[in-house]
């Protein structure tokens, strides 16, 4: 069973929704045929830390343009924005289907540095998405740094956890070029160890705090194989397959997940 995916790195306009939409609009003209559409993190804003001023109720604008192109193109669409929801602010992915039900996640790790864990609330939760007999794991950015909870198992003691509950995992991104090579190595490792698919997307350009991004998003195979490298600094609208039954094959014959250790976390 096949998935066909496309990604698109590009520049993003800071803190400029209008000007974003405008762009994304574009873009999404290049795309033929596909299932899924992966944009990067914060895709409306840039990776911004005024929350107050550039969140919005998840049933608002940037959801809407999302459900308008998800049915425009018969595609999945997912990337994430800035959220109010109940006096908190977050860093929300939004996966839309083609005929608009949506699943949410909340950045689980808050990127410090920047200062994001004191303008953001973090998740508490992953979300695994069932699509078209694949079983998806998105996540955001700093999140590609924690390998635990990334874990292709459930989380708990029993041993019965082992079997991989996704096939793959993605990560969208406003990730900087000074800490490219992280992110080169990262993103295979996570598909080798997890098994999996592993898809990264990351924006291109300069942001409003002079903060440079090479984007380097790229596709991954279950042995840490590249399938596609996006040229540093370039934009790239990148669609490819990847094949459930490959993936199964592999886990079959080389099943590693059986071995792993069981895990037990309290949020």
């Amino acid at each position: 069973m096949a998935l066909t995916i496309t990604y698109i790195q590009t520049h993003l306009f800071w803190e400029d929704k209008a000007n974003n939409f405008l762009h994304f609009d574009s873009l999404l003209e290049q795309i033929k045929e596909t299932d899924l559409i992966v944009l990067p993190e914060m895709f409306t804003t840039g990776f911004t830390m005024n929350s107050a001023s550039m969140a919005e109720s998840e049933n608002n604008l940037t959801l809407l343009w999302m459900q308008n192109k998800a049915k425009q193109k018969n595609a999945a669409i997912v990337g994430s924005f800035i959220v109010s929801d109940n006096h908190q602010y977050y860093n929300r992915l939004v996966w839309v289907n083609p005929d608009g039900t949506h699943y949410t996640y909340n950045k689980r790790h808050l990127f410090r540095m920047a200062q994001e864990h004191l303008h953001y609330t973090a998740g508490n939760e992953r979300l695994i998405v069932p699509y078209k007999g694949w079983k998806i794991c998105p996540m955001i950015c700093y999140d590609l740094r924690f390998p635990v909870w990334s874990r292709n198992i459930h989380f708990g003691h029993s041993k019965n956890n082992q079997t991989p509950i996704y096939d793959l995992l993605l990560f969208v991104a406003n990730w900087p070029e000074a800490r490219a090579h992280a992110w080169n190595i990262l993103l295979p490792a996570r598909a080798i160890e997890n098994q999996c698919y592993v898809l990264g997307v990351n924006r291109i350009g300069t942001d409003g705090k002079n903060i440079n991004y090479s984007g380097n998003s790229a596709v991954f195979g279950a042995k840490g194989n590249a399938m596609h490298l996006s040229e540093s600094h370039k934009e790239d609208v990148c669609t490819l397959q990847i094949s459930l039954s490959e993936l199964n094959e592999f886990r079959q014959k080389f099943p590693v997940a059986l071995d792993s250790d069981c895990i037990d976390i309290s949020i």
